[in-house]
């Protein structure tokens, strides 16, 4: 897996993580997380520039959950029923996504990236169910943002040991969304902030 990682980076450079992780998210076999971390690596030992991987991770992420979403509404449940399989999203991950959404509602376009086979499903399930394109940005690219910026700055922290993420996200994935939950809340935070400064002023 590294020296295919390496090949994707070092032939394709940052249009290459930003194709990779937009296939990644519309539910092409891509190891996203491995991918992120590797990169955030490879921007904490100077060879790709910190932001410019923020920047093409964010631009992959919600290029790639954006198109989902517009399948979703293009196409629908049965589109999805018929050719999720042949990109590993099951009936099972259908039915259990469409529960949680039901349940958890806009926020799981945040939440859900940061469950491993998840974030694939949402986008799909807010283009069904219609949801306002403008609400959709608002969740899902921050889910992007925070998502990409945490396992980048995990990468960057690893170091030589980035490869390790890979065990980390199967067996403490709990951990890993309660650290996500954290990161959305200072975004959205801040961005509050943001706006009283500008009605002070």
């Amino acid at each position: 897996m590294e020296y295919l990682l390496e090949l994707l980076i070092f032939r394709y450079g940052y249009i290459g993580l930003t194709f990779a992780l937009a296939l990644g998210i519309v539910g092409v076999p891509v190891p996203d997380e491995v991918l992120l971390t590797y990169s955030g690596y490879l921007a904490g030992n100077g060879t790709l520039h910190p932001l410019l991987v923020v920047l093409c991770a964010f631009l992959g992420s919600a290029l790639g959950i954006t198109l989902s979403y517009l399948i979703g509404i293009r196409f629908g449940l049965p589109f999805l029923l018929k050719y999720g399989p042949k990109i590993h999203i099951s009936a099972a991950k259908i039915e259990r996504a469409q529960g949680w959404m039901n349940k958890y509602g806009n926020l799981l376009l945040i939440l859900g990236f940061f469950v491993p086979g998840l974030r694939h499903i949402t986008a799909y399930m807010a283009g069904m169910s219609r949801l306002k394109f403008s609400t959709f940005i608002l969740y899902a690219y921050t889910g992007a943002l925070s998502w990409s910026v945490l396992f980048i700055y995990i990468g960057f922290l690893l170091g030589d040991r980035w490869l390790h993420v890979k065990y980390y996200v199967h067996h403490y994935g709990l951990a890993f969304l309660l650290c996500g939950g954290i990161t959305i809340f200072a975004v959205l935070s801040f961005r509050m902030l943001l706006a009283m400064r500008k009605v002070k002023a």
